[in-house]
Order: structure tokens, then sequence, then C-alpha cells
């Protein structure tokens, strides 16, 4: 009886256990997951199983001609599952999510980026499915019946093994399942397979939360935004009105390589000059997530926060919004976007309609050629110098936003356009991104000095912003290196600074020390422009006023004061980069956890098409719905 059994499971026990041992070594040699005790190792270990043996078991209904076709097939997803969170991690420190990983659209414009961060090594996870395959197909195979009872244990013994795993998870950390900001402590207690099904819930959850929302939930969170306004400083409200915007997102730039030399050499050397003649805020940070470039734009353009999976651009780009460029258009501006990629990365073209940009120049409006692009698409001093004439043409007053491209992953750039060499530690990525921005630098000054040529400087304000991190955690050893310190969690929160920089021809610069981040762009530029935000739904508040919160939260639930800093629940002394006594944190706690849930609430329920509507919802918002 037990040799009929063995006979009967055994190639299903050889698919279970080798897809069980990949990503166990996933987890040890990919992903960088520490465990604190022996429990969590444990955890580690086991909780790939129960997933496991769950999918694997509906290969148990198939017919006994296709049944070891049909796990091979269930391995390949598994194994292709893991390879794109190694991938994504490799580049990210981070695990991939379900609107991520169908967002294939977005696959074919990675290029150079995927080669960069795909291993040899990665073929081992796909490895036993050829074996397992060939085996197959050289050695004929017994079939059998498998009975309902048979399946039953199957799925019981795979259901009870989460039980286990849940259970041994909650004894380390109790809510786990309630609190989703940090992915990798998913990963660590449930396991790759389990997490990606608790996303798929989430994803699900975050549907019905649109279909069943309505008006009134708007108002409480209209009344805590109005608790929260800051009255614009009257010196600088209106300051630049009527004047032209230029919004220029800079890729993958962070604030620790402005006023900064590499073998001698300025790192960003126009910067550092123009940051003489401008409001400079070094304590400005970035609240991406995994929306990356998508995300700051969707915090800069409408102060609120982007989501803790997905990007909104693709996720929820039927949403009703109050974005910078519809705004503007009420006061007589007119807007537009460049961004020399293609117009469906991100899913712009139709996220850009949602936020009422009037016009986008995207790849087809520039000349791209194998000379003048390299990397993700078209040079930045090209892309600059051949959005002038569209500039010219433009009716004013107008908002025009550039999205750059050359300093992006993996920073490649041919040597002519290397105005300065390579670093020269042993990893490559950070010798290489420091001569990408320096590339950037040089082709922002020749941005400026065409414009002043052509006669638009004078009339515009410059609001020039770092749009995410470009380094991230799996180059600490480099980082420390350059930085001269050790990289700790409260350093990787303090890397997440970018510059911002806002230059008003004619004005006297200044350097503005208080904590700030993206979420702040909006009402800034709205109150310099003469347009108050009192009335608006935003999470941000000018960083002009007189009265500072000095306060700002990243989108995993870290936060930065004046004087602390909160991250991974432990709260640090700024002056030190020492941990102090969590109750310094406490206080802010409350908020930061209010913020991002209610601007959830927002994406998540579409909850601006009822704001303004005096809370009614329109007559034709089914049909809007159907669409």
């Amino acid at each position: 009886m037990m040799k009929k059994l063995q006979n009967k499971y055994s190639f299903f026990f050889i698919v279970a256990i080798m897809l069980w041992i990949k990503t166990y070594f996933v987890y040890e040699f990919a992903f960088n997951i520490e465990t604190e005790n022996k429990m969590e190792g444990i955890i580690l270990f086991l909780n790939p199983l129960s997933s496991i043996l769950l999918f694997l078991g509906f290969a148990l209904f198939a017919s006994p001609k296709y049944r070891n076709r049909v796990l091979l097939i269930i391995d390949f997803i598994g194994s292709f599952i893991l390879f794109a969170n190694v991938v994504y991690y490799r580049e990210f420190t981070d695990f991939i999510t379900i609107p991520l990983l169908f967002q294939t659209n977005n696959m074919g414009e990675l290029g150079n980026s995927i080669t960069e961060l795909v291993s040899g090594y990665d073929f081992f996870l796909f490895l036993d499915i050829i074996v397992l395959a060939v085996y197959l197909m050289v050695r004929k195979t017994k079939t059998f019946e498998v009975k309902k009872k048979e399946i039953a244990i199957v799925f019981a013994s795979a259901i009870a093994l989460f039980a286990v795993n849940v259970g041994l998870a909650e004894t380390e950390r109790p809510q786990l399942l309630t609190r989703t900001f940090d992915r990798e402590m998913l990963i660590k207690y449930i396991g790759t397979f389990n997490y990606h099904v608790y996303d798929a819930v989430l994803q699900s959850k975050a549907k019905a939360q649109r279909a069943f929302a309505d008006g009134s939930e708007i108002v409480d969170i209209e009344n805590y935004v109005k608790a929260n306004h800051v009255e614009p400083n009257p010196e600088m409200f209106g300051k630049a009105e009527g004047k032209n915007v230029i919004l220029v997102s800079l890729e993958s730039t962070q604030t620790f390589v402005v006023n900064e030399e590499v073998d001698g050499k300025e790192i960003t050397p126009f910067l550092n000059d123009l940051i003489e003649d401008s409001y400079y805020f070094p304590n400005f940070y970035h609240q991406t997530a995994q929306g990356k470039t998508s995300d700051s734009e969707f915090i800069v353009e409408n102060s609120l926060y982007g989501l803790p999976s997905g990007a909104v651009f693709f996720t929820h780009s039927g949403n009703e919004y109050n974005a910078s460029p519809e705004v503007l258009s009420e006061e007589g501006y007119y807007s537009s976007v460049f961004h020399a990629n293609n117009k469906s990365f991100w899913n712009r073209d139709v996220m850009y309609d949602a936020l009422k940009y009037d016009k986008f120049y995207d790849i087809n409006d520039f000349s791209v050629t194998p000379e003048n692009s390299i990397g993700w698409g078209l040079k930045d001093e090209y892309f600059f110098d051949q959005s002038i004439k569209y500039l010219k043409t433009m009716p004013e007053p107008y908002y025009a936003k550039y999205i750059t491209l050359t300093n992006h992953f993996p920073f490649t750039l041919e040597k002519e356009d290397e105005y300065i060499p390579e670093w020269t530690s042993d990893d490559g990525t950070v010798n290489r991104f420091f001569t990408t921005v320096r590339y950037q630098d040089e082709a922002l000054k020749k941005f400026f000095e065409r414009m002043k040529e052509e006669g638009l400087y004078e009339d515009s304000i410059f609001v020039l912003y770092g749009d995410h991190y470009g380094i991230s955690q799996n180059h600490n050893k480099a980082m420390g290196e350059f930085l001269g310190k050790e990289i700790t969690p409260f350093e990787t929160t303090q890397l997440q600074r970018v510059p911002l920089v806002v230059h008003i021809p004619g004005q006297e610069g200044e350097v503005m020390e208080q904590v700030s981040g993206q979420i702040d762009l909006k009402p800034t530029i709205m109150h310099l422009l003469g347009i108050e935000t009192k009335d608006m739904i935003k999470f941000g508040n000018d960083l002009f006023a007189e009265k500072q919160d000095n306060f700002t939260i990243l989108r995993d639930g870290s936060f930065i004061t004046e004087d602390h800093l909160y991250t991974n629940n432990v709260c640090y002394d700024k002056e030190t980069g020492e941990e102090t006594d969590k109750a310094a944190c406490e206080p802010y706690m409350e908020k930061a956890k209010t913020d991002l849930a209610y601007s959830d609430k927002i994406v998540y329920g579409d909850l601006l098409r009822f704001f303004g509507e005096n809370n009614e919802q329109p007559a034709d918002e089914s049909e809007k719905t159907e669409q």
C-alpha cells in the first residue's frame, strides 16, 4: 500500500521539493532577508511549503495522462514568480506586486536595465523543469487514478501548514497581516507565494472599495485637510503670479551628490551655482514607492501619496483628480509634458488625460537617432534643446513639465559625453552614477542658456526636483565608502533626500532647512502663482509659509521631523544618528498613519469624484462607472 502511494505521488513530491528548495535558496542568496532568531529562521524555511502544496494540489484534478505536465506548468509559474522578484529586488530592494507583475507593457522598455539585472545564475530556477520535462519524454511513467480522499488530504495538509505558519508568525509579529507597509516582513513570515495571494486579495479589495465608496467619506477627509492647512506667507504669495512654470523631474538624483566631488571634480557644478541664486531645500525627501517616477509625478501634481502597492498611474488612471494642470487651466494656464519615451510607458497617455494636461510631447515629437540617444532614450541635452521650439509657440502662461532620462539605471554613457571619469570603487553601478549625474547637470546648464537666448527665461520660474533614489540599498558598501560612514537604517532613510531648487529670476537665493517632501510641491507652486489652496484636498503645505511643521512622511510609514527620524519601528536622534526613546517619535505616529490612510482612501475609493458636488453623486455617475 505504502509503495503504491509512493509510486503514485513520487513525481508530485519531487516537483514540490524542488520548488521548495528553489524558493528557500532565493531567500538565502537573492533576497537580503535577515532573521533575528532561530524561530524566524524556522518560519522562513517552512513558509513556502503550504502554498506549494496548495497550488500543486490543483494538478491532482487533471486526468492521469496530463497530471505530470500540469505539475510542471505550475512549477514553471512558481519559478517565474521567483525570477521576477529576484530581478526586481536586485534594483529596488523590494518585492514585486500584482499590478507590476502584469504591467507587461513596461517590460519592453526596460532594455539595458533588464540585461544589467539578469544573472546567469537565474537559469538554475528553471533547470529542474527542463530536467523533469526531459525525464517525462524519455521515460514512460505509470498513471494512477487519484482518489478524492487523497486530494482532500493534500489540501488539508496545505491549510494546516499555513495555519501553523501564521500561528508561528503571529507569535513573532502580532497583527502581521494588518501591517502592510513592509513587504519584506510579509515575505519573511508567510512566504513569497502566500504574499502574492495576499497582494491579490488587497487588489480585489481596492476595486471593491471604489464600487462601494460614497460621497460621505470625503467629508471627514476634507475637514481633516482644512484643519491642517497652513496659511501662505504674504510676502511670497503671488510672487510669481502670471509667470510660466518650468517643472523639471531630475531622474534618480539624490541630494548627496550636490556640492560633492569625485576625484576633485564637482559632480553638479551647475546646480551648485544655481543654488546660490535660488531657494534650495536640502532636507527635501522623495515619497515614492513602486511607481518610482510615475509616483513622484502623481504626488507632485496632486499632493496625494502614491499607493503602497503598484503604481497609481497604472491601477487608478480612471479616477477623478484635481491635479495642478486642471487647477491651473482655470487660471488661464496651458499645460504640457515633455518626455522622450513611448507615451504608453507607465500608462502616461491615459493618466495625463485624467490629470487634464493639454499636450503630451512624447518620443514621436522628438528626433531620436542612434547618435543622440542611449539607454532609455533621447539624451537629456538633445531632449531639452529640441523642446525649445515647442515652448516658443506655446500659449502663455504655461505649465511645462520635463521628465529627464539619461541619469537612469544602469547609468550608461558614451565616453564622449563624460565630463568626469567613472569613480573607482568595486561597484560599477555607483561608479557610473556620478558620470550620468554630471551629464544631466551639464544638460541643465545648456537648457538654461537656451532659455535665456530665446527670451524665455525672465518670465518663467523653474522648479527642479529629484524624482526618487538612484542608488538602492544593494549598493550600501560602495555608498558607505563614498560617504565615509556605515549605511545604517537611519542613513538609508536620509539618503532618500532629493534636491529641490526653486529658481525665480531676479530673486536672491536662500537655503531653506525645513523638513519637507514632494507632497508639499503643489501648494507651494500654487501659492507662488497667487492661487489659494485652502479649499483643495491636499496633504502637503506651502514650503514658504511662515509656520512650518518640519514633518514629512515616506510611503513605507517612516517619517522625519526636525529632530527625529522614525523607520523600521525605531526612533532615531537626527543629530547623532543613534537610536533613542520611541516616546520622542510617538506624537507623530498617528498623523503619519492618518495621512497615508486618508490619501489611500481617496485613491482606492475614487473619492474626488464626489468632491465639490455637495457630496451627491452626479446623475451620470453610474454611466461613468460602467465606462
